[in-house]
């Protein structure tokens, strides 16, 4: 599949999965409506920056947004299942979540 046709495809992928609108991932991304509806729509494709934006605001990296089902690429066991279920929680849940991670390292 063309990146032209990847790219809106995944996005809206991502965007059921995690229950989210194209205006709350603009919100999430700081990406204007009408930039995300173009790339949508497969009018324009996104810039690099862009990109990292959108999986940014997915809790995502570039090569898991470029992976066949998401998948985390060169992760044990353990590590693919605790970034599922980040990738599962609420915005809210992600925080304490990554509060809780951080507090290991003091």
């Amino acid at each position: 599949m063309r990146t032209d046709e990847y790219i809106p495809k995944r996005i809206e992928e991502l965007c059921k999965k995690h229950d989210i609108s194209r205006y709350r991932l603009s919100q999430l991304s700081g990406i204007s409506q009408t930039a995300l509806g173009h790339i949508a729509h497969g009018d324009s494709e996104p810039t690099l920056a862009t990109l990292e934006k959108i999986c940014e605001a997915f809790g995502i990296s570039m090569a898991q947004f470029f992976s066949e089902g998401g998948s985390y690429p060169d992760l044990t066991k353990e590590q693919k299942e605790i970034l599922e279920v980040y990738s599962a929680a609420s915005p809210e849940e992600r925080k304490i979540l990554l509060n809780f991670v951080r507090s290991f390292r003091k």
